[in-house]
C-alpha cells in the first residue's frame, strides 16, 4: 500500500455577488475537524485576487507540499456538488476580482489548453449519489478564480505547487431554500476527500 498522502483542501473568500461563500466556512471547519486518512492535512481559504493567488498557492506548496489538492468553489447556479472534469487554460470571459482587477494575459499559464481532473470523479459521484447528496457533472469550471486555481493546480503552473492529484468541485449556496445545508456540505466534502485518499492508496498519481 502507498504511503498516506499529504492532503490540501482549499475554499475561497467571498467575492462580488457572493457576500457569503460556503467554501470559506468549509475550509475553516475542516481546519478544526481534519478528516482521517492522510499523513498530513491542511485547509486554506484562498483570496479572490488574480495577483495574490499565485503567491498564495506557491507559499502553501513550499510550506506544506501536498500530494493531493482538492479545490472547492461557489457557483450560484449549481444544484449540488458539481464535479469539474476539465480545467481550461484561458481567461476568456474573466470578470473583475475583489480588487477590481482583471487578468493581464489571455492564457493562465504555460501548458495545454485543457487539463483533466485526476480526482477519482466516478467513484466520488457514485458515493455522493448513494448517500443521497445532489451531484452533477461539468466540463466548464467558468472563467473566474475557480478555473484559474484548477488550471494552475493541474498544470503545475506555479513554482513549488505541484500536487500529483488535484481537481475542482463547485458547490451551491448553502442554507434555507438551497440545495445543501452546512451539514450536507461538510458530509459531501468528506466523501470527496475519502475517495481521493482511497484512490491514492490503490495507485498514487504520478507527479
Amino acid at each position: 500500500m502507498a504511503a498516506a498522502p499529504r492532503l490540501l483542501v482549499t475554499g475561497f473568500e467571498p467575492f462580488p455577488g457572493a457576500p457569503v461563500n460556503p467554501t470559506e466556512w468549509l475550509a475553516k471547519t475542516l481546519q478544526k475537524e481534519p478528516p482521517e486518512g492522510s499523513s498530513a492535512f491542511q485547509a486554506e481559504v484562498l483570496p479572490v485576487d488574480y495577483t495574490a493567488i499565485r503567491p498564495a498557492l506557491s507559499g502553501i506548496g513550499r510550506a506544506f507540499r501536498p500530494d493531493i489538492a482538492i479545490h472547492f468553489g461557489l457557483a450560484a447556479e449549481c444544484h449540488g456538488f458539481r464535479l469539474e472534469r476539465i480545467a481550461r487554460n484561458s481567461f476568456a470571459g474573466a470578470r473583475p476580482d475583489n480588487a477590481g482587477a482583471m487578468p493581464s494575459s489571455e492564457k493562465i499559464c504555460e501548458g495545454p489548453a485543457e487539463l483533466p481532473s485526476n480526482l477519482p470523479l466516478e467513484a466520488i459521484h457514485d458515493v455522493l449519489a448513494a448517500d443521497g447528496l445532489p451531484v452533477e457533472w461539468s466540463d466548464n469550471a467558468g472563467a473566474y478564480l475557480c478555473n484559474m486555481v484548477f488550471t494552475l493546480s493541474r498544470a503545475h503552473g506555479i513554482k513549488d505547487f505541484s500536487p500529483a492529484m488535484s481537481g475542482f468541485v463547485h458547490v451551491p449556496p448553502v442554507g434555507a431554500g438551497t440545495a445543501l445545508a452546512n451539514a450536507e456540505l461538510l458530509s459531501g466534502a468528506k466523501i470527496v476527500i475519502a475517495q481521493a485518499i482511497a484512490a491514492w492508496n490503490v495507485s498514487p498519481a504520478p507527479a
